[in-house]
């Protein structure tokens, strides 16, 4: 056997990992960060961006809803802390005279 045979190899064996280590790392980096965001299609994507406005819509006008009950209890609760006003009887008054 050749005596330069084991030196040649071992320093083509380093460059090979020197490089291909890296560009592995890279690869699977890459593979796994594609796999960790799912892809959603179009669609679908449409949809719960239409869905989210409706929310949002229906977020707006439940706000508005229990603004106008903050409001009348509000008023119903001054009503009842303050006294009726007082009521005057008028006289009946004859019609047809």
């Amino acid at each position: 056997m050749d005596p330069f045979v084991v030196p040649v190899a071992f320093f083509v064996m380093c460059a090979v990992i020197a490089v291909g280590y890296p560009l592995a790392r890279a690869y699977a980096k890459r593979v796994e960060r594609d796999s960790a965001l799912p892809r959603i299609p179009t669609e679908v994507a449409e949809r719960l961006e239409r869905m989210e406005h409706a929310i949002d819509s229906i977020a707006v006008e439940v706000e508005r809803i229990s603004e106008g009950q903050r409001f009348t209890t509000k008023l119903l609760s001054e009503r009842v802390a303050s006294p009726p006003p007082a009521r005057t009887v008028s006289p009946p008054t004859e019609r047809g005279a």
